[in-house]
């Protein structure tokens, strides 16, 4: 049989853009993308449009589109919007230090939008700016789902609070490529899926998978569904092959089918969410999250002893053998597409980290590589950006691949991470500075999450912070 897809979800949607946020932030990530978000913003909104979740899939009508830009500076950029269908608000600068009016304007219109006689089931936020945490909250406690939509560092208080965050990394991806980061689930073969779902064979069990491929006839087309079964014992019964007591057990037989079919069906539901929680996670997953996530999608995976496979481990190996999983307490589970062993927590550090170090990891996600592999990565970004143009992909990609090949386990997160964060300093890595420059840029980077963080530095705190993330090569 072939499983049948839940109807998406359809969400009400009201989208509030801190414009000069977003493209001050793509801007120092990478300018292509920034330009791709200012000139056809009607392409990245039509990619949020649909995705999916933990709870399946779902599109999104923008009922409020609301951009909010200093006309002095970004003015060029009001036709796009206004064309894209967005109410564009100018948001002029007030000071003598340049800010702007953009987020009272925000919190204002989203405030409204909170007490407004239509139901918005989804406030969407698109700024990497921490005093709108307050805001998410509030949208949190009316019950609202809270999507954060960030171009720079945002610190962990104003991501905890998001039910979806896309970081810089995916929103530079979205917006000049075709493929949504909310669109987790892959799109599977009818082939594959119909394998993957077909019934068992065995009628006085109710195991979703291992030897489904039993549910076939000897001889029977791949393809063939197991519910034409039941028509075929009807027409040798008819025959007078069959007698009146066969009738009961296939009768059961069926029955069994049915109640088989109920499992396969939830089975195929919680396998789809948890791939989406690990798709969408910007870090490996813990398998207890993921878990969770299997059972809130199809609770009776836990009485059913996960579905015959007799633990969660044994049944994610089972039924997503393209996910890589780690037991090592207390255990995760990625796509080594995005991922791999070395982006598990504390699988990196060649050296126990001190409780400063460990602070500064908690709070504010700074990777936790030891002092002499901060110096490879380091010193490995610096090499190639004087032997290669820039660009932050390919760079990436090289950098990741030469420190796996010194020996240093650094994840591919942890180096799109360390570029990110020191060309939000401003450093230009398009002209090849060295790897003092590289570390120096990279510790200010840091620093300046830990202040963000409200992390109450000493000068000797800050000194320390600074030699153990520029691997020894910042002066104290």
């Amino acid at each position: 049989m072939t499983t049948t897809h839940e109807p998406a979800r359809r969400l009400r949607s009201a989208l509030f853009l801190d414009f000069d946020n977003v493209y001050i932030g793509l801007q120092r990530l990478d300018p292509r993308a920034a330009e791709a978000f200012a000139t056809d913003p009607g392409h990245w909104l039509s990619e949020l449009g649909q995705g999916s979740d933990v709870d399946g899939d779902l599109t999104r009508r923008f009922l409020v589109r609301a951009c909010y830009l200093n006309p002095s500076v970004y003015s060029r950029f009001r036709p796009n919007f206004t064309r894209a269908g967005f109410r564009v608000v100018d948001c002029p600068s007030l000071t003598q230090q340049g800010k702007s009016s953009a987020d009272i304007n925000l919190v204002l219109d989203a405030v409204d939008a909170l007490a407004a006689p239509t139901r918005y089931d989804e406030f969407v936020i698109v700024s990497a700016d921490a005093d709108f945490t307050p805001l998410a909250q509030r949208c949190r406690a009316d019950d609202r789902r809270v999507t954060i939509i960030t171009a720079s560092p945002a610190a962990s208080a104003y991501r905890a609070v998001a039910d979806t965050v896309i970081g810089a990394d995916a929103l530079a991806d979205l917006v000049t490529q075709t493929a949504s980061p909310l669109d987790a689930e892959p799109v599977v073969a009818p082939e594959a899926a119909t394998e993957a779902v077909a019934p068992a064979a065995a009628p006085a069990t109710s195991k979703a998978a291992g030897s489904r491929s039993a549910s076939r006839p000897a001889g029977a087309p791949a393809g063939s569904s197991a519910a034409t079964e039941p028509a075929a014992a009807t027409e040798t019964s008819a025959s007078g092959t069959n007698d009146r007591a066969e009738a009961a057990p296939a009768r059961t037989t069926s029955k069994a089918r049915a109640a088989e079919r109920v499992v396969d069906e939830g089975e195929a539901r919680a396998r789809r969410a948890v791939r989406r929680a690990v798709r969408k996670a910007d870090a490996p997953l813990p398998l207890g999250a993921a878990a969770q996530v299997a059972l809130d999608a199809y609770p009776g995976l836990g009485t059913s002893q996960w579905a015959g496979a007799g633990g969660f481990t044994a049944w994610l190996t089972r039924v997503l053998p393209d996910l890589d999983v780690s037991t090592r307490p207390p255990g995760h589970v990625w796509d080594p597409e995005r991922f791999g062993e070395a982006d598990l927590p504390g699988a990196v550090a060649d050296t126990d980290p001190s409780d400063l170090q460990r602070q500064v990891i908690s709070v504010t996600d700074t990777p936790g590589l030891s002092q002499a592999q901060y110096r490879v990565l380091l010193e490995t970004l610096a090499a190639d950006v004087r032997a290669h143009t820039f660009e932050r992909v390919a760079t990436s990609r090289r950098v990741h691949e030469a420190c796996q090949q010194s020996g240093t386990k650094v994840g591919r997160s942890t180096v799109n991470f360390v570029i990110s964060g020191v060309l939000y300093t401003g450093l230009s890595l398009a002209d090849g500075p060295s790897a003092e420059q590289v570390a120096a840029a990279w510790a200010d980077n840091v620093i300046g999450l830990c202040r963000g963080a409200r992390m109450e530095l000493t000068n000797g705190d800050a000194a320390a912070i600074r030699g153990w993330v520029g691997g020894g090569l910042v002066p104290a």
